[in-house]
C-alpha cells in the first residue's frame, strides 16, 4: 500500500499508483485555481450547487482544460448515494449511477466528491478502468467489490492485474455517526468514541478492504494521505461547511492510441 504526496495548492492532484503508465490520466481535483468567491471558493466543479453555472462552467473548462482532456468526451452520472455501476460506451451525463466502468479509450470517467469516497481503479492488461463514488451507503452496499466484479464480467478482469486509488475523503476523525449508521460497518472499521458518545466510521479503511477482498494486491492500492475535513484550505468538506461548499472530481481516462 502506498501513500501520495505533491506540492501545496495545486490546480489537482495525480495519484502516484499510476504513474508507471504515461497512456493512463487520473486526477482529483482541489479547491484551488478556479473563479467562485465564498463558499465555493475557488475551484468548484459541482453542478448541483447554489453557485453560479457561468462559475462552474468556468471552474470545469480550466480542470479540464488542464488535463487535457476533451469535456465532450467525459462520462458522468447523477449519482443518488447507491451501489449501481453502469458500463460506459460513450460519453455523456447519466442518471442513478455511482461507479462508472469502460474499456473504450478516450473516454473520461469522472465523479463528484465533497466528502464521500472517490475510488480510481485501472485494469493493467485488459485495458478498463472504474471511477466509483462511495458514500457511507455505499460502501455498504459494497460498491467497490461490485465495481470490481463487473468489470470482470464484461471485461475479463482478473483483479491481481489492477491498480486503485482511494482518494481523499472524510477521514476516520471526523466521520461521526448515529448508531443507525455505525449498525452498518464492521467493528474494524468503525470505533466508538467515550467523550463523544458517538461512533466514527473510517471509509478508506471500509472501501481499501473490499478492494483487498476483491483481490487486489496490497502493494497496487494507493491511499490518499488528505482529508476533506482536516485539509478544508485544499478540498471542500459538506460536512464541516454545513452544506455551503463547492465539489471536487476525480476522473480517469485512458488516452486514444495510447
Amino acid at each position: 500500500m502506498s501513500v501520495s504526496t505533491q506540492p501545496a495548492r495545486p490546480l489537482y492532484r495525480t495519484p502516484s499508483i499510476f504513474r508507471d503508465f504515461p497512456h493512463l490520466v487520473a486526477a482529483e481535483s482541489t479547491r484551488h485555481g478556479g473563479v467562485s468567491p465564498a463558499p465555493f471558493d475557488s475551484l468548484n466543479l459541482g453542478l448541483n450547487t447554489d453557485d453560479t453555472p457561468e462559475n462552474v462552467a468556468e471552474n470545469r473548462r480550466r480542470f479540464w482544460q488542464a488535463l487535457s482532456i476533451d469535456p465532450t468526451r467525459v462520462a458522468a452520472s447523477y449519482q443518488i448515494h447507491g451501489n449501481e455501476v453502469l458500463t460506459v460506451c460513450q460519453p455523456g451525463d447519466y442518471q442513478g449511477f455511482d461507479a462508472l466502468i469502460t474499456c473504450t479509450p478516450g473516454i473520461a470517467l469522472a465523479v463528484t466528491i465533497a466528502d464521500c469516497t472517490p475510488v480510481l481503479i485501472y485494469d493493467s492488461a485488459r485495458k478498463a478502468i472504474g471511477a466509483i463514488h462511495a458514500g457511507w451507503r455505499g460502501t455498504v452496499g459494497g460498491i467497490v467489490a461490485k465495481t470490481v466484479a463487473q468489470m470482470s464480467r464484461e471485461f475479463g478482469t482478473d483483479p491481481t492485474d489492477c491498480f486503485a486509488y482511494i482518494g481523499t475523503c472524510i477521514d476516520e476523525c471526523s466521520f461521526e455517526v448515529g448508531d443507525e449508521v455505525a449498525e452498518h460497518f464492521s467493528e474494524q472499521h468503525k470505533y466508538f468514541n467515550q467523550r463523544a458518545g458517538k461512533f466514527y466510521v473510517d471509509l478508506k479503511k471500509a472501501n481499501y478492504d473490499q478492494l483487498k477482498g476483491a483481490g487486489l494486491a496490497d502493494s497496487n492500492i494507493q491511499l490518499s494521505l488528505h482529508s476533506t475535513a482536516l485539509d478544508v484550505a485544499d478540498y471542500f468538506s459538506h460536512r464541516l461547511e454545513k452544506g455551503k461548499t463547492g465539489r471536487m472530481l476525480a476522473c480517469i481516462s485512458m488516452v486514444e492510441n495510447g
